[in-house]
């Protein structure tokens, strides 16, 4: 989701809530600590340099009950730093602590945003003799269309 997006989501809604992969909700009494941009310059295993920016939402929890972040408040923190910062309409990213700091996709659902599980992967695949994984092929003509009761036992080819 892009901050673009989370604007035009805020606008219709009454509470925030963040949802986690496992289905559980961040606590209600949640802070958004920061709102920033995080430039990624590496070299991949293939040696092609790579540039990544991001816009990070750092989510933050304490006993703090009394200060619940309103969806109006939080455009005018995403505002406030477009402006500070020169935001671009970048993706965001979504940091909350659980056992260590984990970092999240964003998506909708209309009610609630869902931080996603993000993956890691090989950007140089066909350099590092990576190829992915294809399907057989398999011809239909070679089907067994037999009506029998046994045509689809295992091994009968009907699946």
């Amino acid at each position: 989701m892009k901050l673009s997006e989370i604007k035009k989501h805020l606008q219709n809604l009454e509470t925030i809530a963040f949802e986690l992969p496992d289905g559980s909700l961040v606590p209600s009494h949640f802070h958004v600590t920061e709102v920033g941009k995080i430039t990624k310059n590496f070299i991949d295993c293939g040696g092609t340099v790579r540039n990544e920016e991001v816009t990070n939402f750092q989510l933050w929890n304490k006993d703090d009950y009394d200060h619940r972040l309103h969806p109006e408040k939080l455009v005018h923190i995403i505002e406030l730093s477009e402006k500070v910062l020169q935001l671009e309409d970048l993706e965001i990213e979504v940091e909350y602590q659980g056992n260590t700091i984990g970092k999240y996709a964003l998506d909708f659902n209309g009610t609630n945003f869902l931080l996603t599980n993000k993956a890691t992967a090989c950007l140089a695949e066909d350099q590092c003799g990576i190829t992915p994984e294809s399907k057989p092929r398999v011809r239909l003509s070679d089907l067994n269309t037999s009506n029998s009761e046994n045509s689809c036992a295992p091994g009968a080819g009907c699946c």
